[in-house]
């Protein structure tokens, strides 16, 4: 494991954004903001906080979408010495009151698009200051005014709300320009971060991630990445969430220690204004999941630009699908690096090795542990497996969590008493130490007692040239205990069921084909690009 150089999150920013001052760290709506920028707008968040009197160890509520505005209070809030907590901007009225009144916050800050949630999900919590923003405020002048009487008025994306005590975020920071604050000293074992499980299987759990959660994380992402990325500075694309701690640890933390220009895309789904932004940018870094890589690759005007100075491209979150790695390495030359990890793993535990013989555009696999990581395999019957046999996969390491807040139960039910992490996922390991996932074990399909993974058949129908996306789950059967439903969105608009039944015989053995074909426009998602299987589930199966 690399040493720790870093004590807190705090120490790490305060380096980077006095290291790097001249150069560009964010741009945000088509504007740049250097890191000497983003340093002094912090600093007036922190003095905000300080004036109203918010304190070292309070929890601070981020609910943004990727825009300047989120580092900015984000890093701000670290510096008076707050506990953080992300919230997702698309949560309901119920989700969020849930995460406001576990995590005990006092303040939030929120994208003025979901205000009217936030004011009917205040009831019960602790929240006594709120700070609200839209996307042009920080950008200034003309733009800033255009970009927000657009969204409110033109698009009409702001409901109406009633905060009476909400504070705009420039008036915020202009209350906080010149105020001292005392600066905290926060220590490795202190909790830095409550970051919300994505609550897709139920009730949503707060990990509480330390400081040496994520230095170690970071240090471990160090040792695996910076041969790659070299000397020279590079601009990354950031189309994931950054309340996601995939893009929090990685696109925002990890790459600041090397200096990045980080473009931050707010709505990654749409692919056209994406473009717009990225027309005339050249990136050497995109992170994405495997949904975002599939939509690029169906948009000419990306397909037809120059990879030529592109290092590398991230993949995680969910599985990364064979056609659709190998398309991104032949359309950019650049193999698709795709990790595993989770929320309470700070997030990540294993990735493809970066340098040394060349890699193939897929192998299936998602790397080697990162130094200081263990990772085992526990079959059903609680023994460790043997090499290429297929068990839950248990990590033990710096980066796993604490426990869940207010959770002893679910922790203890989480992690042994050894420190064994049980992720939830089946996989196998190589002779050489490469993992493999199998699938989720909760999404696993017993079909008259033969398991069933959705990520294989997944793969398999995703390669019929007429499918743009699928999604496979379980459903009831009295006869075989479940079959399976195969939910499907058309490229070519000719594709029939049987088509997509005839494909599948020939890749799947008997109990794996899908007993349900159906077709949809979209597939349900989280905002992270994630496919619902849960929601796939809910509609009706129909006969194929």
């Amino acid at each position: 494991m690399p040493p720790v150089r870093y004590n807190s999150m705090l120490e790490l920013m305060t380096k980077c954004l006095k290291d790097f001052a001249d150069r560009p760290a964010f741009v945000s709506a088509g504007t740049e903001f250097t890191y000497r920028e983003v340093d002094a707008l912090s600093d007036q968040f922190a003095g905000y906080l300080q004036s109203v009197g918010v304190k070292a160890g309070d929890v601070v509520a981020v609910m943004l979408p990727n825009c300047v505005q989120f580092p900015v209070c984000f890093i701000g809030a670290m510096k008076l010495g707050c506990t953080l907590t992300n919230v997702n901007p698309l949560y309901t009225v119920r989700e969020l009151n849930h995460q406001l009144k576990d995590s005990g916050a006092q303040t939030i800050v929120v994208f003025e698009n979901f205000a009217n949630t936030l004011q009917n999900a205040l009831e019960g919590t602790q929240v006594k200051h709120i700070v609200i923003t839209q996307l042009g405020d920080l950008l200034g002048g003309l733009k800033g005014m255009v970009v927000n009487f657009v969204m409110r008025t033109v698009k009409k994306m702001v409901p109406a709300y009633n905060l009476p005590q909400a504070v705009p975020v420039k008036k915020a920071l202009a209350a906080g320009k010149g105020v001292s604050y005392p600066k905290p000293n926060p220590k490795l074992d202190d909790v830095a971060l409550l970051q919300y499980t994505g609550g897709t299987t139920g009730v949503s759990k707060g990990a509480m991630l330390t400081q040496r959660n994520l230095m170690s994380n970071l240090e471990q992402g160090l040792a695996w990445m910076s041969e790659a990325i070299g000397k020279e500075p590079i601009t990354v694309v950031t189309m994931l969430p950054l309340y996601h701690i995939y893009a929090l640890a990685v696109n925002c933390m990890l790459f600041m220690t090397f200096g990045a220009r980080n473009i931050l895309i707010a709505n990654p789904r749409d692919v056209g204004t994406v473009m717009k932004v990225l027309r005339k940018e050249e990136f050497h870094v995109i992170t994405a999941v495997n949904t975002l890589f599939n939509a690029f690759l169906n948009n000419e005007e990306f397909c037809s630009r120059d990879f030529s100075k592109m290092k590398f491209a991230m993949s995680g979150g969910m599985a990364l699908q064979q056609p659709i790695a190998e398309r991104w390495f032949k359309v950019t030359g650049c193999a698709i690096s795709e990790g595993f990890g989770m929320t309470e793993t700070s997030p990540v535990v294993s990735v493809p090795p970066l340098h040394g013989a060349p890699r193939p555009a897929f192998r299936g696999n998602v790397g080697l542990p990162l130094p200081g990581t263990e990772v085992r395999l526990r079959g059903d019957n609680g023994l460790w497996v043997g090499l290429n046999e297929p068990g839950e996969i248990c990590v033990r390491g710096p980066q796993v969590m604490l426990g869940y807040l207010n959770r002893p139960d679910e922790t203890a039910k989480t992690i042994d008493k050894d420190g064994w992490l049980a992720t939830g996922d089946i996989g196998t390991m190589d002779e050489q130490g490469f993992l493999k996932i199998v699938d989720r074990k909760k999404d696993m399909i017993i079909v008259s007692g033969f398991n069933v993974f959705p990520n294989e058949i997944e793969d398999v129908v995703a390669q019929h040239p007429g499918v743009l996306e699928c999604g496979v789950v379980g459903v009831p059967d009295p006869v075989t205990g479940e079959k399976v439903k195969l939910v499907v969105v058309k490229k070519d608009p000719s594709l029939t069921k049987e088509d997509v039944i005839a494909h599948c015989r020939k890749g799947l053995t008997g109990y794996k084909i899908p007993s349900f074909v159906e077709f949809r426009d979209d597939l349900p998602k989280t905002p992270v690009g994630k496919i619902l299987r849960r929601e796939l589930r809910d509609k009706p199966a129909q006969t194929a």
